[in-house]
C-alpha cells in the first residue's frame, strides 16, 4: 500500500520516502487552512462562502485578510463581506467552532497585495507596534477569534529593503506574544520557504520562540514571472535547475534550511497548494522545463488570472487529461495545446505528507478553500487535496491535533 502512490513515475527517491519511519515526537499534526475571503464574488461553481468550508476538515482555519493603517491599527479591508451589516464574514467564520469544538479560527494580517514597505514603517515604530498590539487584542475580542496570523509578504523584501526589518519583525512578534499570552491567543505567520530568503527575512530561532505556528509557502518556486516553464511546487530540483542556478530552489533545500537554521519542526507546517501555475507555451511541440512562454496560462471561470488555475477549475474544464509526472521533482504537471499546467495531485500530494512526516513536521497549510474542488463536481468527492492529507496521516498512524 505504501509503494503504491509511486507507481506512476517510480523512481529510488520516491521508495526511499514512503519506506522511511517517522520520529514520532507527536502523534497529532495540525492542517491550517486559509479562507480567502474575496472568493464570495466568484461567479457559478467558484463561488466560495464560510458555509462551504467543512469545519472538520481542518485544526485552524484563518481568515484572509485584515490590512494595516500607517498609524499601525488594524484595517478591515472589506467591511461588506465581514460586517454585519454586509455579509457579517467574520461571525459567520467565527460560528464554525459550534460544529467543531477543537477548531481554532484565526484571523490573517497581510498578504500579497498589502505590500511590504507599510509593515516595514510600522514595526521599526514602538508607538505603532504598541497600536497593532491594542487593535490586534480588541479584534480579536470584539469577534471571537482565536488569535492572529501574521503574513507579511516580506520583511527587507518587495518594496521595503530595510535591512532591520528582519530584527523589527521580531520585536513586533515578541511583544504580541507577550500579550497575547495573558488573553491565551495564538500567534501565527506564513513565511517564504526559499533557501536564498530566508537569511534575508527572518531571525529563525526568535520566530520559533515566538510563534506557535510557521506555515511555510512552499509555493510559487516558478510562475509566468520567470518567462519560462517551471513548476511552482517542485519538491526537489532537475538536473537541468543546475543550468540556470536554480539546484536550491525547491521545497526540500528550503525546508531543511530552516530546520538546519533553528526552527522548531514541531511547529512548521508544509504548505499544500490547491492551485496551478500556468504558462503558453512559444512553441507547443517543446513542453520542456525552462523552454521559453509568451505569458501566463489562459485565466479560468473562476480564478480569472492569467497563470493561475484553481484544482476545480482543471477538474472541470480538462476532466479526460493526463497527468505527466515528474518522478525527479516528483510533481504533475498537463500539457494541454500550447497551455502548460503544473500543479500537484493526489499522489503528489502523499508523496509530500510523508516527506514532511519523516521530518516530524508539526503538520500542513492548505492555501486555500476555495481552489480545491469543494462542491466535489469531478467525481473526487469534496476537497480531493485536502482530503489526501487525511488519507496519508490515517494510513501513517497519525491523528488531528485537538488544541
Amino acid at each position: 500500500m505504501k509503494v503504491a502512490v509511486c507507481l506512476i513515475g517510480f523512481s529510488a527517491i520516491c521508495l526511499a520516502l514512503v519506506q522511511a519511519t517517522p520520529v514520532k515526537a507527536d502523534n497529532e499534526k495540525a492542517i491550517f487552512c486559509y479562507f480567502e475571503s474575496w472568493t464570495v464574488y466568484r461567479p457559478g461553481n467558484g463561488k466560495f462562502d464560510v458555509e462551504n468550508i467543512d469545519p472538520n476538515l481542518c485544526t485552524h482555519v484563518a481568515f484572509t485578510f485584515l490590512g494595516l493603517n500607517s498609524d499601525g491599527t488594524l484595517n478591515i479591508l472589506d467591511p461588506w463581506e465581514s460586517n454585519p451589516d454586509g455579509l457579517d464574514g467574520f461571525e459567520r467564520l467565527v460560528g464554525l467552532k459550534k460544529q467543531n469544538s477543537n477548531l481554532k479560527v484565526l484571523a490573517s494580517l497581510g498578504g500579497w497585495n498589502e505590500g511590504s514597505l507599510k509593515y516595514s514603517q510600522v514595526v521599526a515604530d514602538p508607538a505603532k507596534r504598541a497600536n497593532l498590539v491594542a487593535s490586534a487584542i480588541a479584534f480579536i475580542n470584539k469577534y471571537g477569534f482565536d488569535g492572529l496570523d501574521f503574513d507579511w509578504e516580506y520583511p527587507s523584501r518587495r518594496d521595503s529593503e530595510n535591512p532591520d526589518d528582519k530584527e523589527n519583525f521580531v520585536t513586533m512578534l515578541q511583544e504580541l506574544r507577550e500579550a497575547f499570552d495573558q488573553y491565551g491567543l495564538l500567534l501565527s505567520a506564513a513565511v517564504n520557504s526559499a533557501k536564498v530568503n530566508v537569511d534575508i527575512s527572518y531571525n529563525v530561532p526568535l520566530l520559533s520562540k515566538y510563534l506557535d505556528h510557521v506555515n511555510v509557502m512552499t509555493y510559487d518556486f516558478h510562475g509566468d514571472f520567470d518567462k519560462y516553464i517551471g513548476h511552482h511546487t517542485l519538491l526537489y530540483s532537475a538536473p537541468i535547475d543546475a543550468q540556470y542556478n536554480n539546484s536550491e530552489w525547491n521545497i526540500d533545500d528550503g525546508i531543511k534550511y530552516w530546520l538546519a537554521s533553528g526552527m522548531d519542526p514541531a511547529k512548521m507546517n508544509f504548505g499544500i497548494a490547491t492551485y496551478a501555475r500556468t504558462f503558453t507555451m512559444a512553441d507547443s511541440t517543446n513542453p520542456e522545463l525552462y523552454a521559453a512562454i509568451t505569458g501566463g496560462g489562459v485565466p479560468g471561470p473562476y480564478t480569472r488570472s492569467a497563470g493561475v488555475l484553481g484544482y476545480n477549475e482543471i477538474c472541470e474544464l480538462y476532466p479526460n487529461r493526463t497527468d505527466i509526472f515528474d518522478d525527479v521533482q516528483m510533481v504533475p504537471h498537463v500539457v494541454i495545446g500550447n497551455q502548460w499546467i503544473g500543479y500537484d495531485n493526489e499522489q503528489s500530494i502523499g508523496i509530500k505528507v510523508d516527506y514532511a512526516l519523516n521530518k516530524s513536521l508539526g503538520g500542513f497549510m492548505v492555501w486555500s478553500f476555495d481552489t480545491d474542488d469543494f462542491t466535489g463536481l469531478c467525481g473526487e468527492g469534496t476537497y480531493p487535496l485536502t482530503r489526501a492529507i487525511h488519507t496519508k496521516l490515517a494510513q501513517r498512524g497519525f491523528t488531528l491535533k485537538k488544541n
